[in-house]
């Protein structure tokens, strides 16, 4: 039977290659066509404790993990009890016979992945052997694996063949048990043709490759789960005349340091998550008070304090949107996939520049390693703005007064013409402290007023007159995207709202808020914190809550959604 969408989960110990195995099959199955996702959820010690990492293979785009699992190979006792719940029916489980057994006449099988392995002369081996017993559960194209082990594994060294073939043969060894097992979960539909060429590429590398694409040159970052892969990957790739990157002793000097290169007319940015957040507090507070342009992206994590470190939580919109003391609301970017992170990245370094202030891109470990294919984004095609400047004759009046009706002044540079005050106490035009009511009234005024530059960021507006409206952001857009899909399938009259920038919201989207008699919105924290900010700025709204650490499944939000409108639905 032709199934267009498996969920394939490798499940066990922290360090067994359980990341390996989802990401091979994922490349596999996007080089073949198919869309992909990948999730993984493990403990935060290097090696050990449980662990999993699943692929989600589909013919049409994969909006989130799904609600179950079609085939779980598990690696362990502890696995197999803890995720067999998750199993669709018709699943079937593959079973580390090396390590445990099951009762006989359940849908699984054994299958000794290690020693099967050795016998290729590849000891390495072992998870190439589990991958041929999944492909052939789900009748996968074994000649796509096979072109990617060739790929994986053709690096210009001396035995790279030999690897390629004992690779192969495991595959093949796989494949022999699975089918010796008798069973299957269906076949695999061909693929449709996608629109133009697909990446494959996760969150954080997305993100920050969108902001090199907006001339990002400067960053500093301290390593921190789970925004550190963003350190590495600017480490590695934001170098060349004019960039500079640094890892740097702590999230307080990383805060400094991008002010200090914001003030001097780089594009500045660090990345970090709710702790390290929490530390940068008092320099964010002087970057919207001297209006120097910087980005700060929090990739989100459980809290609070050390909380849950690799888990996936929606817990910091709060302190993102009021991250000092005092009258501040910073503009905040979240993007919902990977796709949405690369143009974030772009954007928030452009906002930054605009409005001559910091930005805030508010992402989640849920997005950060997440693999995903998307159209292959044109570097050639994203803007980049630079800050407006002063030229010669300049007055030294960077913070004169500001209506809105005309450009916004320019902005000093060290070394160029003009000259101004950076400081962090109120101050006059020419940034001397003052005490002065009408300065900090003017003051006031002019940086609130600076967010109305703010647009461009991408939004979502479907059925906006149906009673109820479902507004997600964030990594939930995906699973509430499934439910609201469900929902409308069905006859239920419910709208969608989706925005990416959460401050300043797009006027079009006010709008639709300002007609909505109710809004249910699904976020991963305990408190509720977009509904209630939306409340705060009088919109009529709830949430749907889940503080597990786990995304949504899109079954449990129709059931949920469903009891909010007053009628039954099941998944």
């Amino acid at each position: 039977m032709d199934k267009h969408d498996f969920v394939i989960r490798f499940a066990g110990e922290g360090g067994q290659g359980l990341v390996t195995s989802a990401d091979a099959l994922a490349r596999a199955a996007a080089h073949a066509g198919y869309f992909v996702q990948t999730h993984s959820t493990f403990p935060s010690q290097i090696m050990g404790g449980p662990a999993s990492s699943q692929v989600r293979i589909s013919t049409t785009p994969v909006l989130s993990s799904g609600d179950g699992v079609d085939v779980l190979v598990a690696l362990n006792q502890y696995a197999y009890d803890h995720h067999c719940d998750d199993l669709n029916e018709g699943a079937v489980t593959v079973y580390n016979a090396e390590e445990y057994s099951l009762p006989e006449g359940g849908q699984y099988f054994g299958i000794k992945a290690d020693e099967l392995a050795k016998s290729t002369g590849n000891a390495r081996a072992a998870n190439m052997v589990t991958i041929g017993a999944v492909v052939n559960l789900i009748d996968f194209n074994l000649d796509e694996i096979d072109e990617f082990i060739k790929q994986r594994f053709t690096r210009g060294r001396p035995g790279d063949e030999e690897i390629i073939v004992a690779n192969i043969e495991a595959v093949r060894l796989g494949v022999e048990v699975a089918k010796t097992s008798g069973f299957t979960v269906g076949q695999m539909s061909p693929p449709i043709p996608h629109d133009g060429e697909q990446v494959i590429i996760t969150g954080n590398a997305a993100l920050s490759l969108g902001a090199m694409a907006a001339g990002l040159n400067f960053y500093a970052g301290y390593p921190i789960s789970p925004a550190t892969s963003i350190l590495i990957w600017m480490e590695q790739n934001l170098w060349g005349e004019g960039r500079f990157v640094h890892q740097v002793s702590s999230e307080i000097e990383a805060i400094n340091a991008i002010l200090g290169a914001g003030f001097a007319g780089k594009k500045a940015m660090s990345a970090t998550a709710g702790p390290g957040f929490s530390l940068m507090s008092e320099g964010l507070g002087l970057a919207w008070m001297a209006e120097i342009p910087l980005v700060v992206a929090n990739v989100q994590r459980g809290g609070p304090a050390t909380g849950l470190p690799t888990k996936s939580e929606q817990s910091d919109l709060f302190t993102c949107m009021h991250p000092a003391h005092g009258d501040i609301r910073m503009p905040v970017l979240a993007p919902g996939s990977v796709e949405e992170c690369f143009y974030a990245g772009a954007l928030a370094v452009n906002w930054a520049e605009r409005y001559q202030g910091p930005v805030i891109i508010l992402s989640e470990f849920g997005l950060s390693e997440r693999g995903e294919n998307i159209a292959k984004p044109n570097l050639d095609e994203i803007s980049t703005e630079s800050r407006a400047v002063v030229n010669e004759g300049d007055t030294g009046k960077r913070y004169d007064s500001w209506d809105g009706t005309t450009p916004l002044p320019g902005m000093p540079v060290p070394g160029g013409p003009g000259a101004y005050v950076a400081n962090g106490s109120e101050h006059d035009e020419i940034g001397d402290t003052t005490h002065l009511p009408r300065h900090h009234v003017r003051l006031m005024e002019r940086r609130f007023r600076k967010l109305d530059l703010l647009d461009g960021a991408h939004y979502e507006i479907e059925n906006a007159d149906a009673e109820v409206i479902i507004m997600p952001w964030g990594s939930s857009k995906g699973p509430a995207r499934e439910a609201y899909d469900r929902l409308r399938e069905r006859g239920e009259n419910v709208g969608w709202l989706y925005s990416v920038a959460l401050h300043p919201l797009p006027g079009d989207i006010k709008d639709a808020l300002n007609l909505a008699d109710k809004i249910i919105v699904p976020e991963l924290n305990y408190l509720g914190q977009w509904s209630a900010l939306l409340r705060q700025d009088g919109y009529r709204a709830e949430s749907i809550t889940q503080y597990t650490g786990l995304p949504f499944r899109p079954s449990d939000l129709v059931k949920l959604i469903g009891e909010r409108i007053g009628v039954r639905v099941t998944a």
